[in-house]
């Protein structure tokens, strides 16, 4: 049994220059633990992979394509390949998101 704790997990630098932590690496899938402090964000961006939020913490704002919605803990939102997407953290609470990317991502982002 493999069992990896999110505070073991170094951070990884990134463009966005927030806290993200790898904490699952296959080929199939690779899921990332995001934090976000009040008033951070990621940059908008797309993937060539599909990619699903889960909201552990908090209420982000999330956009997929031209959409946003704020969304509550427990939810799960999908954001097919290589469309724009992004979160935000407007709220004056920490937010804690999981992030899965289905296969593992091999080539960068894309900043939009």
């Amino acid at each position: 049994m493999i069992i990896t704790s999110v505070k073991d997990a170094p951070p990884r630098e990134n463009p966005h220059q927030v806290d993200v932590r790898r904490l699952y690496n296959y080929a199939t899938a690779e899921a990332m633990h995001i934090t976000l402090q009040p008033g951070e964000s990621l940059k908008p961006h797309t993937t060539p992979v599909d990619v699903f939020f889960y909201v552990l913490e908090g209420a982000p704002n999330i956009q997929v394509g031209e959409e946003i919605k704020t969304v509550a803990k427990d939810i799960l939102v999908e954001s097919p390949r290589n469309i724009k997407h992004c979160i935000s953290n407007q709220s004056e609470s920490v937010a804690r998101i999981l992030v899965v990317k289905s296969p593992k991502q091999l080539t960068k982002s894309i900043l939009v």
